[in-house]
Order: C-alpha cells, then sequence, then structure tokens
C-alpha cells in the first residue's frame, strides 16, 4: 500500500465482534459441566501471539497487510461461524440475536475481505467510497438489533419510550463529546479538502453508528436478561473492545500513522474471537438449566426500570453460594442506571465546556445535540415521576390489601429478630393466644414457650438456620405456647427467613392434638373397661423386660410376673342375664383389678372375658419368697374377682381362674404371656377358681398334645384305627342285649392311645367330626355284615348333641347309611352325650322324633350326672338311661350314693326306660345295680372290648355268667353278717376273678387284642 487507508476503512475493519463460538469451538454440556480454563487459555494465547506479531510489525510488510486484512477477515468469518452454529444447533430462547451477531460478523469479515484483495491482491488503495465501506456499515445494525432481542424488553409504551430516551441521553452526550474533540475537525478538513460530499458523510457515519452501537450498549448493560449471563457479557465485552478501538483510531493520534497490521489491530481481533467465543461460554453453575425450566437461580434484583409496573418484574431466588457475584440488590448496577441520565446531561456539559474553554464558538450541532438531550432528560425525568406516583399508589394498594390480610387472618404472624425479640404480632394473636398483639411486641420468643418444649425448639431453629435456603425454605415447629389466661395452648408454626430473624406463621391445634390423644388412648385401651389393651398390655411387658439397669436387671426380671385371668361362667351370664350385664359384670371386674395392683403395675383385658395383670419386680434375692408373695397377690385377686357382682339389683357370681408365669432371661414378652395362659388353662381343667403357677411340664404337654393332634390327622386316613365293641349284658339272665362301639389307636410307632388320651385332642381339634363320621360308618358296616351271618346285636355309637346337629353333617346322613346297608329297624341306637346347655333341645327333639321314626333308638348318656339330664329326660324322646360311671363305682361302698342310684333307677323303671350302667368291673356291683332294678351293664364284670374275631365268638355264645349274691347289701359300719368289716364290700362268696383267672381292669385300659 502506497498511503494509509482513510480512517474510515480501519474503523470498518473492527466491526467483526457478536459472542458467539471460537473458531475451533469446544463441544460444552448445556449445563456448563464441560466449561474450563482450556477454551479460555487457548483464546488467549491467540490473542496473546496475534498481538506479539502486530506489535513486531509480523516481520514484513506483506505479512502485516495479509494479517492486517485477511486476519482479521478470520477472525470476523469464525464469529459468524460460531454465532450461526450455536444458534442452529440449541434450543435456545435468543436465538434471533445470535443469528443477528451472525449476519453482523458476516459483514464485518467480507468488508476485511473486500480490503484486503485492494491491499494484497492489486496492490493499490483501497478507493473511497467502496464495496468494503457498504459492508462495513451493515455492521452496527445487526448487532444493535442483536443487542435489543437479548435485553428485556419492556412490556408498556413508557418503557420503550423510556428506553428510547435513555439510548438517545447516552448517544446523544457522546455525539457531543466526539463532535466537540474529534468530528466537528474531521468534518472542516474534509469540506475544506475538496473531498466529495459521500467521502464526508462517510467518514461521519463510522463514528455515529460506533456511537450508536456504544449507547445501546450501555443503555442495554442494566436490562441484560438473565439468560446465559457468561455469554451476554462476554458479547458485551467483544462489541466494546470493538468500539474503543474504533475510538482510538478516529482520535488525531492515530488517524494519519495507522497501517494495516499494526498493534490496534490485534483489538479488533481479539474483539471478533471474544464474539465467537461467547455463545460457547460456559454458564455459572445451574444457571442454564435454571433459564430452561424457568426457574433461573438468580439472586433479585431490584432494579426499577420506569414506565414497568412492578409486578412485571422477575424474581426468582439466588443459590446459597452466590451472594458475592450478585447481591441482592445490586447496588452497584441500580446507582449507575439511576445516574444514567445525569452522567449523560455532564458529558453534553463538558463537550460544551471543551469549545468555550479553547476560545471557539460553540458548534450549532453541539447546541441542537445538547439541547435534545436535556430535553429527553426533562421527558424521562416527568415519565419517572408520573410512574413513581403509579408506583406509590400501587404500593399502598398492596400494602393495604395485606394488611387487611394479615389482619383478617386467622393465623397469627409473628415477626422474631436475630435476638429472639418479637418485632412484629398480628391481631390475630388477640383471639389465637387471648393476648393483645400489643403486648406480645417487645417480648422474648423464648419466655412464651412451654420449658419442656424450649429446648426442641432452638435445636430446630439452629438446623434451620445452618441449613441452605434453597433446600429448605421453610420448616414447620410445634410446641406449646402460654396463653393470656395461663394455660398452655397446641401451636403449630410455619418458619421462614426473614433478613437474619424469622418470621412465624402459627395456628392454634389444641383441638387437634387432643383429638389425636384420644385416638391413640383409644388404640391402646379396651374401649369398654379403658384398661390397656393386648398391644399396649404386650409393649410395657418387653418394656419390663428390656428396660432395666445392667446392675440389677437380672434379678428384677426373674421377679417380674404376669397374671393370666379368666372368668369362669362368664358366657353363662351372657346367655342368661343379657350381655348388657356381662358388660357391666367385665368394667366391675377391671375396676376391681385394677384397684388390687400396684400404681406402678399394669392391669389389662385382653378380650372377652380374659385379664392380665403385670407386676413389675423388685430387687428381692429370695425367689421362693417372691413366688409366694406373688401366689398370694393372685389368690387375693382371685378372692376379690369371685366375689358377688351387684348388677341391676342382683348378686351374680363367677369364678376366676388365674395362671401366674414368671420372667426368665431370654424370655420375650410374647413367650412370657403364652406361658402364663398355659397356667391359666391348666387351673381351669383342674377345677377351675383356682391359682396355677406355670411349669416347664405344661409347655412340654401343651407340645405332646399338638404333635398327638398333628398325628391324629394322618391316622385317620392311614388305618390306624380300629373299632372295638364291649358288650352291654343283661343283668337278669346273662344275654348279650347290644355291643357298645370304641375307638382304639395304635400308631405307626406301636404306641396305644385309649379314647381318655386321643378323643380329648380330637376333641379340641377340627377332626372331631371326620373321626364321629368315621365310627359311625364303620359300626353300621360291619353290623350289618353281623345281621348277614345271622349274629343280629344292636349297635350302640356314642355322638354329641352338638354333633348330631352340625351343619356339616348332612340333615339324612344316617338314614341313608342304614338304608345303604340295609341294616334292619332298633339295630341302631344314639347314645346322645354332652349336653351342652347352648343346643337348641327344641331342634334337638326334632332331630331325634326324627331318627326315631326310622327305628334308631336313643340312649341318655350321664344320667344323673347333672341338671341338664334331667332336663334332657324330661324334653327328649328317649329309650335308654345309661348311669353316670361315677354313681356305679361307689354303689357299694357309699350309702348315699346307693341311695341316689335307686331313686334314679326307680324314675328309670316309672318311666319304663331301659337303664344300662357302664363301668361295671366288680361282681358286687352287678348284685348291687340288680337289686335297684339296674336292667343292663357294661364293663370288665362282663367283658372289656372286644374285636371283631372275639365279639363273634362272643355272640355265638350269647351270654355271660351273672353273678348271684344277697339281696340286702351290707356296708362299712352297718350289719356285720354279710360283709367284711376290713373291706366293707360283700363277702357272700362272690369271687372278683372271673372265668380264666384275668384280674378284672378299667376299660381305659383295655389294650388292643391281637388280630
Amino acid at each position: 500500500m502506497n498511503s494509509p487507508p482513510p480512517p474510515t476503512a480501519t474503523l470498518d475493519s473492527t466491526r467483526r465482534a457478536k459472542p458467539s463460538q471460537p473458531t475451533t469451538p469446544p463441544r460444552l454440556s448445556s449445563s456448563g459441566s464441560g466449561s474450563g480454563v482450556v477454551p479460555q487459555l487457548v483464546l488467549a494465547l491467540v490473542c496473546a501471539a496475534y498481538a506479539v506479531g502486530s506489535a513486531l510489525g509480523w516481520g514484513s510488510d506483506q505479512v502485516a497487510l495479509i494479517m492486517g486484512d485477511f486476519g482479521l477477515a478470520a477472525a470476523a468469518a469464525a464469529a459468524s461461524v460460531s454465532c450461526f452454529r450455536y444458534a442452529r444447533s440449541r434450543r435456545i430462547r435468543f436465538r434471533p440475536a445470535w443469528l443477528l451477531f451472525a449476519l453482523s460478523s458476516a459483514m464485518a469479515a467480507l468488508g476485511n475481505l473486500v480490503w484486503g484483495w485492494y491491499e494484497v491482491v492489486l496492490e493499490r488503495p483501497v478507493p473511497s467510497p467502496s464495496y468494503a465501506d457498504g459492508f462495513f456499515l451493515c455492521f452496527a445494525p445487526p448487532a444493535i438489533v442483536g443487542l435489543l432481542v437479548l435485553a428485556k424488553r419492556p412490556v408498556t409504551r413508557a418503557g420503550w419510550v423510556c428506553l428510547a430516551l435513555d439510548a438517545w441521553l447516552i448517544g446523544g452526550s457522546l455525539l457531543t463529546l466526539a463532535w466537540s474533540l474529534a468530528l466537528a475537525q474531521a468534518a472542516k478538513i474534509d469540506s475544506g479538502g475538496g473531498e466529495s460530499v459521500a467521502h464526508t458523510a462517510l467518514s461521519l457515519a463510522y463514528p455515529l453508528l460506533d456511537i450508536a452501537l456504544v449507547s445501546m450498549v450501555l443503555a442495554l448493560h442494566f436490562r441484560r436478561s438473565s439468560s446465559n449471563r457468561t455469554a451476554v457479557n462476554t458479547a458485551i465485552g467483544a462489541l466494546a473492545l470493538t468500539v474503543m478501538c474504533d475510538a482510538l483510531f478516529t482520535s488525531p493520534l492515530l488517524h494519519n500513522s495507522y497501517r494495516s497490521g499494526q498493534l490496534l489491530d490485534a483489538g479488533w481481533f481479539a474483539g471478533s474471537l471474544l464474539l465467537a467465543y461467547a455463545p460457547w461460554a460456559a454458564p455459572r453453575r445451574g444457571q442454564e438449566e435454571g433459564d430452561r425450566h424457568g426457574t433461573g437461580h438468580t439472586r433479585v434484583v431490584h432494579e426499577h426500570v420506569p414506565g414497568q409496573r412492578t409486578g412485571s418484574h422477575h424474581q426468582t431466588p439466588a443459590p446459597t453460594g452466590d451472594h458475592g457475584r450478585y447481591p441482592a440488590n445490586r447496588p452497584i448496577a441500580g446507582s449507575l442506571a439511576a445516574l444514567t441520565p445525569y452522567l449523560a446531561a455532564a458529558v453534553c456539559t463538558l463537550g460544551i465546556l471543551y469549545n468555550v474553554l479553547n476560545g471557539r464558538s460553540v458548534d450549532r450541532v453541539v447546541l441542537i445535540t445538547g439541547g435534545t438531550v436535556v430535553l429527553a432528560l426533562v421527558v424521562r425525568q416527568g415519565i419517572m415521576l408520573l410512574d413513581n406516583i403509579t408506583l406509590t399508589q400501587e404500593l399502598a394498594q398492596k400494602e393495604n390489601h395485606f394488611r387487611s390480610l394479615v389482619q383478617g387472618s386467622s393465623d397469627v404472624i409473628m415477626i422474631a429478630a436475630p435476638s429472639g425479640i418479637l418485632r412484629y404480632v398480628s391481631p390475630a394473636a388477640a383471639g389465637v393466644y387471648g393476648r393483645p398483639a400489643e403486648d406480645l411486641v417487645g417480648t422474648e420468643l423464648a419466655t412464651l414457650i412451654h420449658p419442656e418444649d424450649l429446648g426442641c425448639v432452638v435445636h430446630e431453629v439452629r438446623r434451620f438456620l445452618a441449613a441452605s435456603p434453597l433446600e429448605e425454605p421453610t420448616t414447620r415447629i410445634e410446641c406449646r405456647f402460654r396463653s393470656g389466661e395461663g394455660g398452655w395452648l397446641n401451636v403449630e408454626s410455619t418458619v421462614n427467613r426473614h433478613h437474619g430473624g424469622l418470621i412465624f406463621n402459627s395456628r392454634d391445634v389444641t383441638e387437634r392434638v387432643r383429638l389425636q390423644a384420644q385416638l391413640q388412648h383409644n388404640a391402646e385401651h379396651d374401649p369398654l373397661t379403658d384398661l390397656p389393651n393386648r398391644a399396649l398390655f404386650t409393649r410395657r411387658v418387653q418394656q419390663a423386660l428390656s428396660g432395666r439397669r445392667a446392675t440389677d436387671r437380672g434379678i428384677a426380671l426373674r421377679n417380674t410376673a404376669v397374671l393370666f385371668i379368666d372368668l369362669d361362667g362368664f358366657k353363662g351370664v351372657n346367655d342368661t342375664i343379657g350381655h348388657q350385664a356381662g358388660d357391666e359384670l367385665l368394667v366391675q371386674a377391671a375396676r376391681r383389678l385394677q384397684d388390687a395392683v400396684r400404681q406402678g403395675d399394669t392391669a389389662s383385658r385382653l378380650g372377652g372375658d380374659e385379664f392380665a395383670a403385670l407386676i413389675v419386680g423388685d430387687t428381692t434375692r429370695d425367689r421362693t419368697a417372691r413366688e409366694r408373695h406373688i401366689l398370694e397377690l393372685a389368690d387375693r385377686l382371685r378372692l376379690t374377682l369371685s366375689q358377688p357382682y351387684l348388677i341391676d339389683g342382683n348378686d351374680v357370681r363367677v369364678n376366676a381362674s388365674i395362671g401366674v408365669a414368671f420372667a426368665e432371661p431370654g424370655l420375650g414378652a410374647g413367650e412370657l404371656l403364652r406361658n402364663a395362659d398355659l397356667a391359666m388353662y391348666r387351673a381351669k381343667a383342674g377345677g377351675k377358681g383356682r391359682v396355677e403357677l406355670y411349669k416347664p411340664q405344661m409347655q412340654q404337654d401343651v407340645v405332646r398334645k399338638a404333635e398327638l393332634a398333628t398325628r391324629l390327622r394322618a391316622a385317620l386316613h392311614d388305618g390306624e384305627f380300629a373299632l372295638l365293641h364291649q358288650p352291654v349284658v343283661c343283668l337278669e339272665d346273662g344275654r348279650i342285649a347290644s355291643v357298645a362301639a370304641q375307638a382304639r389307636w395304635r400308631s405307626s410307632q406301636g404306641v396305644l392311645f385309649t379314647p381318655a388320651e386321643f378323643l380329648r385332642v380330637a376333641e379340641d381339634s377340627d377332626k372331631t367330626a371326620e373321626l364321629g363320621r368315621w365310627m359311625l360308618e364303620e359300626a353300621v358296616e360291619q353290623a350289618a355284615e353281623r345281621t348277614a351271618t345271622g349274629l343280629a346285636v344292636p349297635i350302640t355309637v356314642r355322638m354329641g348333641a352338638r354333633r348330631l346337629l352340625d351343619r356339616s353333617m348332612a340333615r339324612g346322613s344316617i338314614e341313608s347309611l342304614l338304608t345303604r346297608h340295609g341294616l334292619p329297624s332298633g339295630s341302631l341306637i344314639i347314645e346322645l352325650s354332652d349336653l351342652d346347655p347352648r343346643v337348641s333341645l327344641d331342634e334337638l327333639e326334632r332331630r331325634l322324633s326324627g331318627l326315631r321314626r326310622i327305628g334308631v333308638r336313643v340312649a341318655l348318656d350321664g344320667f344323673g350326672s347333672g341338671y341338664a339330664a334331667i332336663t334332657a329326660l324330661r324334653r327328649l324322646p328317649v329309650d335308654v338311661l345309661k348311669l353316670e360311671r361315677g354313681l356305679v363305682e361307689g354303689v357299694v361302698e357309699s350309702a348315699r350314693l346307693h341311695k341316689i342310684t335307686s331313686g334314679l333307677l326307680r324314675i328309670a323303671g316309672d318311666l319304663g326306660l331301659q337303664s344300662v350302667a357302664d363301668g361295671v368291673d366288680l361282681p358286687e356291683q352287678v348284685v348291687a345295680l340288680r337289686a335297684m332294678g339296674c336292667t343292663h351293664g357294661q364293663g370288665m364284670a362282663f367283658s372289656g372290648p372286644l374285636d371283631e374275631y372275639r365279639l363273634r365268638r362272643a355272640l355265638g355264645s350269647g351270654h355271660y355268667p351273672v353273678p348271684h349274691g344277697p339281696v340286702e347289701p351290707a356296708f362299712a359300719g352297718g350289719v356285720p353278717e354279710p360283709m367284711d368289716r376290713g373291706t366293707g364290700v360283700y363277702t357272700s362268696g362272690v369271687p372278683v376273678v372271673l372265668g380264666g383267672g384275668s384280674a378284672l381292669r378299667s376299660h381305659n385300659e383295655t389294650p388292643v387284642p391281637p388280630t
């Protein structure tokens, strides 16, 4: 180049900077996690290398021209490609802004390319004007519009007017200063030198566009969007650097001495690369994610923009750790924004003073521009005044609205200073706490909280203040609060931070807490007696077993006992006088139990008529004395609970069976309760109304019974049961009148179980029905087979009254069974046993009458054992009376039993019923019973239970020998002739051993004969 380029050319070569991606942009994640120092370091090294090359003149003029023209073009092109690529490859909010920056940089790149074509390729000066000027002039407008897109756009017309006024205030002041310093002189030189009007306009256009661009940068700096703030700041810095280089170029110092490739080009080069890097700059942690979701974590910037209502300000919380970067109110930025109009007026004043001090007349351009700046300042201040009036009215309206909400709220709002002093209390305190708000203001919050709750409240407040506001913006505290009446209210408060202090939004939840306590009480207590229920009692037992100190835990643990109590006869109370009376009895029993135990012990109702008491142990080392004391307490409690209960004017009596179990090391609450329960059942089995102490043998008996029940289930299916028959003999002539079916069980292990063992298990299990069904079917089938062979004899099958009426037993099962096997009428005798008072006699009478119609005879078992048998005899259709075994066993030894048995047999004879004596084992009994009028007997005096083979042999002979003796018996202490004084039994020569020399044995001990 022969001559330096005009100032406009070099100024234009700087128009290639808008935040974008570097020439080789690093692929950063949208969250900014991929940002690092490597891209920034590469950028700094490239710019520094260019600056060093420019300072050294690149080694030659040709290289300097190439780097000054095509180097700047490459940097601007990189900025254009980076911005375009970023805008097209990502879903961003301000895509048009980055596209405009790409267009602006492209214009700068084209201008530099044209400039280099002239200087490097054609090797001649660039004409003025040229195509390069057109491209350079097109750089500023897209950049200005892009800045408008990035900025927060006003939402009202007044806001747009204020934005335009702010831009003119800055632009006009800069124009005034620039015109006074350089532009006016440059315009005179160009016009005086004979330059064309186009060249003069072009010379002024570049600085004016720069001023416009600077005006927009400064005006929009305080309005920039929070979206990807790092990228926006980088772009603004790139444009600021470009404009600064333009200003240096247009200054008189460099105006005539500039050549392409000099150090000034390094500023334009750095501005373009900064613009290329801007869109890919790493955002602050969490910032971009927050922008994408509309919840950017930035501090609230309380900044008033004229013409914009307060409600339009976007306020978002900042992360905890970002206080230093963006303080809550950005005081510096807010102050500069407020001082912008006045700074502009000051700049205009400096421009005018510069002309005056230099002795020159004030230029018309300066006067006109200054006047418009002052006018814009006045208009802007007027708009701000009106807007402030409007905002003041809105603020007053919102304050009134807020005040009405606070005063009308049923919740109490309190503001506490960091020292804990209440600074504000809403008027609702009078209705909630019963104290005026004025009395609470100035008091210390800690004095109003219950002392027992104060520690928890202080701990929670400290923890809340130490937590991150972002992670835990609020917390909830529940405590007791002092009321105006001197009592305590349960208060629930939502706590928020407030300028280092706290805001409490409190409400009275006393009723809710009371209801919760009541529900908790109901869940743990019996609703009828209000005693602890099973769940609470079990928990307290567990606490007693595990809550002792290690020093005395062993002794106290062994002294802890549980009493399991059951009221005997309670079901009869419900059945006779009603359930309401039963409930009243339970309430009175609970009261007696509660009064009988110590204060530290626990009385409980477990359910139904079952109660329990926990007697907490002490450190008494004498275990025997402690057991004796507990047993005495249990016996006193038994006597207390067995006293008559006055219900509706009547005395109601029940007994109490009590089981006692002591705690042992390693024993849990459930096991301790189980042991006491086992002891209670042993007390009931031993005669009721007793106290029984648990012994390990009880658990072994339960285990054995459970094992036996399990084996019994399998024995029915495996054929381990055998049916035996014991003859029923006529006492007059020894004829076999019938046979009684009895079951025997020989297990697979060879153990023989008598009915006394396995029938008790069967009654307690669900196999009772199956066993009874098997006995009935087997007895009928074998009787039918014997009848077919000419050995017809009635078969007696024992059956309980409840079983006979059981719905699981088909109505016509007995009838169909007799029909299927062809058993003649009168061949089956149902021996009715277990007359439960709960069984309906009317229904039982109908059932037995139906059986008698088909030829089934009915025998009443246990005659003479109680009131139930007499009642049944009065109501039921009975053919046979079977004497209770206890009467037969004592009929010889006891004169009283002799008279009772004689009377019962007389009743049977008067009713025309057949009588059978069960358990006739001695010849003396045979003689006595026959003398009293008993017709039949069953027992070892004649034969034990027989298998089918021996039974058929016995039926073949048809009778047994019957012993004979004197008609009148002699009892011990009575007439000496017929009896031995030493034995008190018959002595008429009746043998005690019948044929075969076999000693007599009870039928319960008779083994199964070999088959």
